[in-house]
C-alpha cells in the first residue's frame, strides 16, 4: 500500500516516474531529446517517458512541440498538458489532465 499525504494525494517512491495523482490528473516525468529526426513519445521500461521532438531547444519551441505531442498521445487539449518543472532542461515534470 503506498503511504498517502496528508493532503489525501497519493504518493509513490521518491523515484517513481508517475510521481502522483490529482484527481482526474497525473504527473509524468519526461525526458526530452530536441533536434530529433522525427516527433515520438514512448514509455520506457521503468515507466518514465521518452520524448523525441524535432523542434531546436530555442525560444520555448521544444516545449511548445512537446506538450503538443503529449496532448495528442493522451487525446487531450494542449491547454490540459502543463510543464510543471524542467521548463529549461532536458528532464521534465509534465502535469496531464485526464478527464
Amino acid at each position: 500500500m503506498r503511504p498517502r499525504a496528508p493532503s489525501g494525494v497519493v504518493v509513490g517512491p521518491l523515484n517513481s516516474p508517475l510521481e502522483h495523482r490529482e484527481g482526474a490528473a497525473v504527473i509524468l516525468r519526461v525526458k526530452v531529446k530536441p533536434n530529433a529526426r522525427s516527433s515520438s513519445l514512448i514509455q520506457l521500461a521503468d515507466g518514465s517517458w521518452q520524448a523525441q521532438v524535432k523542434a531546436p531547444p530555442v525560444d520555448g519551441k521544444a516545449n511548445d512541440e512537446l506538450v503538443a505531442l503529449i496532448a495528442a498521445h493522451f487525446k487531450c487539449t494542449r491547454t490540459a498538458v502543463v510543464i510543471k518543472s524542467g521548463g529549461s532542461g532536458r528532464n521534465k515534470l509534465v502535469r496531464v489532465e485526464t478527464s
